[in-house]
């Protein structure tokens, strides 16, 4: 499981670590930059001092002295080049000098020379870059011990700070885990880190939301229960008077009634299936492009044999050509059920008319039937979860117009209610955005 406090100690530590190094590399440069100033300036003392008038050649020093990786290597000659002085004969040093610095390379490693011609001498004074290159580092080896003997410290500090940052998350896991199932009350955002309130305002409006779904969900058990209860309270009334039947009329008439009751329940069930089904969130919806003239053919198709049956002229006006984004068996049900209530409530010999026009750069899907209509005081009710209006004798469940303003919604479309001109009736237009 990653861990963010060992994650922070990871990259804090090793951002630290790799300063300490990089200043410990600063420092050995420059160290060795004045280790090198200073050390020529002794080449250049030395080499002033040493004798400048003729003398005879003098034998090297003892071969017991210290090798000349260690110190100062020093020759001298006179002016026709015979060699006077050589203090350790067995370096690999040049034996040509030439005035001023230079940097030679030897089977010993690099030295730094130094040639001077001092009035009947030639001085040449050598030291090895070894020298140089130790003392530096050894400076810098010095500096940078106190500071990585700190980082064990600065971890366990760090550790201890980033421990105490989180602590606010531990307390809001803490009470989030205290909470039970039915406690959606959000979470106290006060006395909070800025950088942790943008997830605990988050959290907060999920439970908001999920709050709203139960109260939804509970509301729409509670109200299917209710609905559900009359018609199976109606068909178990027409079982027992079915059973006590005595002649054949009064049974046929029975069960003519209990066929009645069995059909709206089935009608109630499938109603509320649809609509569980249309709820935002509970399945994922696919967008297609969908051709409206076809969908509105199909369902006028398909629900031509109810409206013959009613007695009433169901039938297709202008349509244009229109593409929308949706899901096509979402809005064939939405259709199907603006049809099916026209046809429902249009007494015998009216008419329905289903027709496509574009408007304002917008499909719009009208269904127009010679029914009794809605009154205006009602128009903003008829879209709530089993509310039919007390004037209605036409069985029905009340959940038609709830399917269609959620089916409207996750389309972003819009549905206007109005009255059917000329003449009575309501006219029901939903309006989408071309895809």
């Amino acid at each position: 499981m990653t861990s963010i406090r060992r994650q922070l100690l990871l990259w804090l530590l090793s951002g630290l670590t790799l300063a300490v190094i990089a200043a410990g590399v600063r420092m050995y440069t420059q160290t060795l930059e004045e280790a090198n100033e200073l050390f020529d300036y002794h080449l250049t003392q030395m080499a002033a001092s040493l004798p400048s008038n003729s003398f005879g050649p003098l034998p090297p020093t003892s071969s017991n002295d210290p090798g000349p990786e260690n110190g100062l290597v020093v020759q001298i000659w006179d002016r026709n080049g015979l060699e006077l002085y050589f203090s350790r004969p067995a370096s690999k040093l040049p034996q040509r000098a030439e005035l001023g610095f230079t940097t030679v390379e030897t089977p010993s490693g690099r030295w730094r020379v130094y040639s001077a011609l001092e009035q009947n001498n030639v001085i040449q004074v050598a030291q090895p870059m070894s020298v140089r290159q130790d003392l530096a580092a050894g400076m810098a080896l010095r500096a940078l011990v106190p500071l990585l003997a700190l980082l064990p410290v600065l971890g366990i500090l760090i550790w201890l700070t980033i421990g105490r940052g989180l602590q606010p998350l531990d307390r809001m896991a803490e009470a989030l885990g205290r909470r039970t199932p039915d406690s959606l009350d959000a979470l106290p955002e006060e006395g909070l880190p800025r950088e942790i309130r943008p997830l605990v305002h988050a959290l907060n409006d999920l439970l908001g939301r999920l709050a709203r779904a139960l109260e939804s969900q509970k509301a729409f058990v509670a109200d299917a229960a209710h609905e559900l209860r009359t018609p199976l309270t109606a068909v178990q009334l027409q079982i027992q008077l079915a059973e006590r039947a005595r002649t054949s009329e009064e049974r046929e008439a029975a069960f003519a009634r209990l066929k009645g009751g069995q059909s709206r329940a089935a009608h109630l069930v499938q109603q509320l299936l649809t609509l569980a089904r249309q709820e935002p969130g509970v399945a994922p919806q696919t967008l297609a492009p969908v051709e409206l003239a076809e969908l509105a053919r199909l369902v006028v198709s398909e629900y031509a044999p109810l409206a013959a049956d009613r007695h009433i002229d169901l039938g297709l006006g202008q349509t244009e050509p229109a593409n929308v984004s949706g899901d096509f068996e979402a809005l064939r049900v939405m259709l199907g059920n603006l049809v099916d209530n026209a046809i429902r409530y249009t007494p015998a010999g009216g008419a329905v008319d289903v027709a496509l026009r574009m408007i304002d750069r917008k499909a719009v899907l009208e269904i127009s039937d010679t029914g009794p209509g809605i009154p205006q005081e009602d128009r903003a009710r008829v879209f709530d979860r089993f509310y039919r209006r007390e004037a209605m004798h036409e069985a029905g469940s009340g959940l038609g117009l709830a399917i269609v303003k959620n089916i409207a919604d996750r389309h972003h479309a819009s549905i206007l209610l109005e009255n059917r001109s000329p003449g009575p009736g309501l006219r029901v237009a939903v309006s989408f955005p071309l895809a």
